[in-house]
């Protein structure tokens, strides 16, 4: 508990200045992009608590975030449910497939078990497509409630996601510290070995897939309301499965600290590039900055200062 105190009074001060930038008339698009980057913490962090900590490394992100972003949309339209709403029932639906997941394929390692994820995003998108009430093929046009706190409807979501990284970040923290983080590391390092120690290898992957798929489905929840218009191509994007990926590994998988560095990092540099080149880019730079990575920091930013400071 006394280490926990103050990780969350850092948590609220991050909040609160988040609350003082949204009243402050600054550019717009810092608030537009703003939010894609802090979306992209959650999104990462989340990704890192089964791919980074347990090992178990996920390509079906897109449909977590996608079916937080559907409840939303499905909520939105037949009782025109808040914002928080809208954010925890996106969060519990997405849990519920993660745990549906982690249940579905337990004898499922290694490759098997990411080309598992990658098919069920592929199977949740053919549902959607096909599911005209939420929009199917054509999409689906949101309408923003009215009277927004601070004016403006983005610098709100600006705010809502600042708090949504904020207890991302803090959850990863607390299971990292945790014997539940010991236990997905040993699951990582060697699952037979774990076992035969007494590790409960089948509860710590539920529990992983189940939280991870939790914050997934909350990061995608608000996402109706940001682009006003959802379809299946943007919110099964490709970008999602690729970045949630990459900035993990670009900062680091073994520590909670990694995907906020990398997310940060590679989601600053892709907005710069949409607003200076073309946002065509973004998977390039993506891809290329990974590779860097691989080749020459393949434990990422973390992995690299701890060898700089050893070699002091």
């Amino acid at each position: 508990m006394a280490r926990t105190l103050p990780a969350l009074g850092v948590g609220v001060v991050v909040v609160l200045a988040g609350v003082a930038l949204a009243t402050m008339r600054v550019n717009p698009y810092l608030y537009f992009a703003g939010y894609v980057i802090l979306q992209y913490v959650v999104i990462a962090t989340a990704w890192n608590i089964l791919g980074g900590y347990g090992g178990y490394v996920n390509f079906g992100t897109p449909a977590f975030f996608a079916l937080g972003a559907y409840t939303a949309v499905f909520l939105i339209r037949s009782i025109k449910a808040p914002l928080p709403l809208l954010i925890v029932a996106g969060g519990l639906v997405a849990a519920l497939l993660g745990l549906g997941i982690g249940y579905l394929t337990l004898r499922l390692r290694g490759t098997f078990f990411s080309i598992a994820t990658l098919a069920l995003s592929v199977v949740l998108q053919t549902m959607i497509i096909n599911w005209e009430y939420v929009g199917g093929s054509r999409g689906i046009s949101v309408i923003r409630p009215s009277g927004p706190p601070f004016g403006n409807y983005v610098v709100f979501l600006f705010t809502v996601m600042l708090g949504l990284a904020v207890v991302a970040v803090l959850v990863a923290r607390f299971i990292e510290r945790s014997w539940i983080g010991r236990g997905l590391a040993a699951l990582r390092d060697n699952e037979e070995a774990a076992e035969c120690m007494g590790v409960p290898t089948l509860r710590l992957k539920l529990f992983a897939t189940t939280i991870s798929g939790f914050l997934l489905g909350v990061a995608g929840a608000p996402f109706p309301y940001y682009v006003t218009f959802v379809e299946p191509n943007s919110a099964f994007a490709l970008d999602y499965a690729v970045n949630a990926l990459a900035m993990p590994m670009i900062g680091g998988t073994t520590s909670w600290v990694g995907p906020v560095i990398g997310a940060v990092l590679l989601g600053t540099t892709q907005q710069l590039a949409t607003v200076t080149i073309s946002s065509e880019l973004n998977l390039l730079i993506v891809g290329v900055v990974l590779v860097a990575f691989v080749v020459l920091a393949p434990e990422g930013i973390l992995g690299l200062v701890r060898r700089v400071r050893g070699r002091i």
